[in-house]
């Protein structure tokens, strides 16, 4: 009775492995009408900027496509990167049609003095749904704040 057990165990999990192998091969067809996103830069640099500076930078993207581009979300790696600017999305809220670019903002925060590079994620229907661009520069140090005698 072990014995036939086994062998109905056995040839259960071969059979669910064989299934499992079968759908993990199968690729996604991609729509060759799909919008299709190209920055003119994946990295984007500020340089040197002083520190508190403003830390709004825009990257330019056109829809290569033949269907409207359409960005879901954008999002910053850490707390330091926004990409909300004025309680706003820094993305184009309405589709990018084919052949037209479009600006994606981005604020890194200048209140953090010393060389930076954060990733940005972008997110739409294009043929390459989740694409990362990234930031980089260096926040110079504070200013040095002047003592003040005592009144007296």
């Amino acid at each position: 009775m072990k014995k036939v057990f086994a062998t109905v165990a056995l040839f259960l999990g071969l059979g669910f492995a064989a299934n499992a192998q079968e759908g993990g091969s199968v690729v996604p067809n991609i729509d060759p009408n799909a919008a299709e996103m190209k920055f003119e830069t994946d990295v984007l640099d500020y340089g040197t900027v002083k520190f508190d500076a403003n830390g709004v930078r825009e990257f330019k993207v056109k829809n290569v496509g033949k269907s409207p581009l359409t960005i879901s979300n954008v999002q910053g790696q850490c707390g330091c990167t926004a990409t909300t600017i004025d309680g706003k999305p820094g993305w184009p809220q309405e589709p990018i049609l084919p052949g037209k670019t479009a600006s994606i903002k981005v604020k890194y925060d200048t209140k953090r003095p010393g060389p930076f590079e954060k990733n940005v994620t972008v997110t739409s229907n294009s043929k390459e749904p989740s694409k990362v661009v990234k930031i980089k520069g260096v926040v110079e140090a504070a200013p040095a704040v002047a003592a003040t005698p005592d009144a007296k």
